[in-house]
């Protein structure tokens, strides 16, 4: 049950809100914030304003019920009615209960997309980058904007590490259950004898961070500049346009060369500390709040084994959630990826219902 003063309020700011808003008393700065939380209440109010009358309605459904004048139709009616009732109360109470679910700041925000050969050599970097096409097509599929920030490629076409940054609409929140170690089990193009071999990847989605979110003093940083170099310790570049910029406070390091400008690099890099800085103190903040964070969907525990690829049985199995789809090759197309976000984020509003139950 939900304390119903509540839903109570939930009304009742509803109302203010809509006053407010009518009347035009709402200044400039706040009147983008207001609109925005009456239009979240909107989502609710009919739900929360039946929840409200469910007790009321009910008790005059079972005085007709069990009023010994009333005759047998009239009864059987009023037991279908409460039974409708009671079936609707707990849909609403449902749907308020998430609406009333702590909200993640960072669900709106766009994303940086980490993605790193793990163990398993030249298959672990093929897979890595056969990762990388899986997101760059749910991103085209979805109209999202990916663009490359920095790549490590090896020699067989495969990557050693890949950062992008996704923008779009709530990308944070559609992606942020990826990160962990993804496993792939396949028989290697080199592999003669027809063996299934086991490598892994591992992918890091941050919340990418605005200037507001962390502010970064320029003595809390240390800049070193060096020369880029490609595959093999080639030389690319005959000026030092390398970036490796250090935050003192955290020990974060990152290192960009991609771009022949060494403003751009910084910038580059700039942007992936913040959003590492940012994940950190969210991370901080989260497992303050809540001891039993590890035994949650989506930690963002890169270490934590959260996905297996089975090639040879065409399936793709989400540990977390035990949840097995059988149709790998559409997967990685990306053409079925909602179904797995779907549940894995369903799941997850399951055990934060618990919590608050």
């Amino acid at each position: 049950m939900i304390p119903i003063n509540k839903v109570r309020d939930l009304i009742s700011k509803h109302l203010l809100l809509e006053k407010e808003l009518s009347a035009g008393e709402v200044d400039k700065k706040n009147f983008a914030e207001k609109s925005k939380e009456y239009s979240d209440l909107n989502d609710v109010i009919n739900e929360a304003k039946e929840y409200c009358s469910f007790e009321s309605e009910k008790k005059e459904l079972e005085k007709i019920i069990n009023d010994k004048n009333s005759d047998k139709e009239m009864i059987e009616l009023a037991n279908s009615e409460l039974n409708d009732l009671v079936k609707k109360n707990e849909i609403n109470e449902k749907k308020i209960k998430l609406f009333l679910l702590p909200k993640d700041d960072a669900d709106s925000k766009n994303a940086i997309i980490e993605i790193r050969a793990g163990t398993g050599g030249l298959e672990a970097s093929l897979f890595a980058s056969d990762l990388f096409k899986m997101y760059e097509k749910v991103s085209n599929n979805k109209k999202w904007a990916l663009e490359v920030i920095s790549i490590s490629k090896s020699d067989a076409g495969g990557l050693k590490e890949v950062i992008a940054s996704i923008k779009g609409k709530n990308i944070y929140s559609s992606l942020k259950y990826e990160s962990g170690v993804h496993r792939v089990q396949r028989v290697p193009d080199t592999e003669t004898q027809g063996r299934v071999h086991t490598s892994a990847a591992t992918v890091a989605v941050l919340p990418e961070a605005e200037d507001v979110d962390v502010k970064i003093e320029d003595k809390d940083l240390r800049i070193d500049v060096f020369r880029s170099s490609g595959p093999g310790g080639q030389s690319v570049n005959t000026t030092d346009s390398a970036v490796r910029i250090t935050h003192i406070p955290t020990g974060i390091v990152v290192s960009q060369q991609d771009e022949k400008s060494q403003i751009r690099n910084k910038e580059k890099g700039l942007k992936i500390l913040r959003s590492r800085i940012y994940e950190m103190e969210r991370r901080k903040r989260d497992e303050e709040r809540s001891k039993d964070r590890k035994s949650k969907i989506g930690t963002g525990d890169r270490s934590e084994r959260i996905r297996t690829y089975n090639w040879p049985q065409n399936r793709v199995t989400d540990h977390r959630i035990n949840l097995t789809i059988n149709k790998l090759t559409e997967f990685m197309e990306g053409e079925i990826f909602d179904e797995m976000i779907e549940n894995l984020s369903l799941q997850a509003q399951e055990q934060e219902l618990k919590n608050i139950n």
